[in-house]
């Protein structure tokens, strides 16, 4: 996730702060990372611990419980070795992007760039002629892919939170103390999926309008703190009591793959913030191995709760693993913990869209209107987020859809064409040429024929009860 954005730099090197964003935003409207924090602050740095919370933080989310779901759309053999094979090329396009930020930020003598210039400047230093003329379009590319990437991410929250509260309410009756496992029977759900989503929709408003960096700081850690219990009693459900795997298939039809892509690089939610995170810590030298440490953590993590969450649950494996958790009060309050931490989590990733989007309204309207026009415009922003979530409630297509469309642009496309451009003058050796143009065709056939087949399902008129992520099971 794209959290620690809040904490970014600028090319001047000024940290950023939330508690001065208006005054910022109204200054400059192309840098959306322009705000300013206490010198003590820039001072201090991150600890490498505290890079590696955050960045196991980052990539921490909703996606991973659909990762059960995802493996059952690969098969039980090929999902995790695809898994296992999406991360360690997620992790190399991360590498190479730090690579060509600092390379170009010592080219061009800046003490930090971030994700947006980075493109446009290696496409501003590159030999064509027609690239160096229109190299903003990189920054407003990747811009428009962030955006929506993180619009996304919200929509899938509200999909998240307004499924689990649905189990929690329409369950409530049935909870008692002992856990049984579910067994596949359909209720009629009292209130419609999209009554939750409506009624969560004025917290997450009001929940934006918090500027404070040391409340969201708050919020993140109280996130941090529900998510990793949550994680924990998950894990010690899903050991217990495996059934037998040996008729569960080892791979799947190609088109449920498509799906899986799609989730797969939805979860691989950090590429955006390896810049700012490694531009925050105190030696920064000391990132790559806070990197791969953490992200071999993740990769593990991912593809051990996938697999075991499939031979779990086998057919039954629902949208989100939560989904499928037993019947009673320990579980439930498993739901309510996880909701907790992503619904914080919201402010956090809302917040990269709002400093892009945000600049650009003020810039339009006197310094008088400036803040009713902030609150307008993140008003609207989470709004968009909410409609989105009531015209598609389907949490596992969502995920594989946002995945497939930007996420694989932002995790494999770009990074490795970005190297090309930004090296191919220094003479690129044939065999990383080679490399970064078949990570880079990779990453484009599965976002085209991802997002072609994550649309054909939406269309589908399925029954409601294989459709409908948020069908109520017992």
């Amino acid at each position: 996730m794209l959290k620690t954005s809040l904490l970014g730099k600028n090319d001047n090197s000024e940290p950023t702060s939330l508690d001065n964003e208006s005054k910022s935003l109204s200054e400059s409207s192309s840098n959306t990372t322009s705000e300013n924090v206490p010198a003590a602050e820039e001072a201090s740095g991150l600890s490498m611990m505290q890079t590696l919370i955050h960045l196991l933080k980052c990539n921490i989310g909703t996606g991973l419980l659909g990762l059960p779901l995802a493996m059952k759309n690969a098969g039980l053999l090929v999902g995790p070795i695809s898994l296992f094979a999406i991360g360690v090329l997620t992790v190399h396009c991360m590498a190479i992007l730090l690579n060509c930020a600092h390379h170009l930020s010592q080219r061009l003598q800046k003490t930090f760039v971030n994700y947006g210039e980075a493109m446009m400047y290696g496409l501003k230093t590159c030999q064509n002629a027609w690239l160096r003329t229109h190299s903003v379009w990189g920054r407003y590319i990747v811009s428009f892919l962030l955006i929506i990437t993180q619009l996304g991410f919200c929509s899938v929250y509200f999909m998240f939170i307004a499924d689990n509260l649905q189990q929690i309410v329409e369950e409530a009756h049935m909870v008692s103390n002992s856990c049984h496992p579910r067994k596949i029977l359909v209720l009629t759900p009292i209130l419609d999926i999209r009554f939750y989503m409506v009624t969560i929709l004025p917290f997450l408003i009001l929940l934006v309008f918090i500027q404070n960096l040391k409340l969201i700081s708050i919020f993140s850690t109280l996130a941090n703190i529900t998510t990793l219990g949550s994680m924990a009693l998950i894990f010690e459900y899903i050991v217990q009591g495996i059934p037998d795997p040996s008729n569960l298939p080892l791979m799947a039809s190609w088109e449920t793959f498509l799906l899986f892509f799609g989730t797969a690089i939805f979860t691989f939610e950090g590429v955006g913030t390896v810049l700012p995170l490694k531009n925050q810590m105190k030696h920064p030298q000391q990132f790559s191995f806070v990197l791969y440490s953490g992200m071999s953590l993740i990769i593990i993590l991912y593809v051990c709760l996938g697999t075991l969450g499939y031979m779990k649950f086998g057919s039954s494996t629902q949208a989100s693993i939560t989904l499928n958790l037993p019947i009673c009060w320990l579980y439930q309050s498993v739901k309510l913990m996880y909701s907790i931490g992503i619904f914080f989590t919201y402010a956090l990733q809302f917040h990269v869209p709002a400093e892009i989007i945000i600049p650009i309204v003020i810039s339009q309207v006197s310094e008088s209107w400036a803040l009713f026009a902030d609150l307008t415009v993140r008003t609207a922003l989470v709004c968009l987020t909410c409609v989105s979530a009531i015209l598609i409630p389907r949490l596992d297509l969502v995920i594989s859809l946002v995945g497939s469309v930007s996420s694989s642009a932002l995790a494999l496309i770009i990074p490795p064409l970005l190297e090309l451009i930004t090296f191919y003058p220094e003479d690129m050796s044939c065999v990383t040429i080679a490399k970064d143009i078949m990570i880079s065709i990779l990453g484009l056939l599965g976002c085209v024929f991802g997002t072609y087949q994550a649309l054909y399902e939406l269309i589908q008129p399925i029954d409601h009860l294989i459709a409908n992520s948020t069908g109520v099971y017992a």
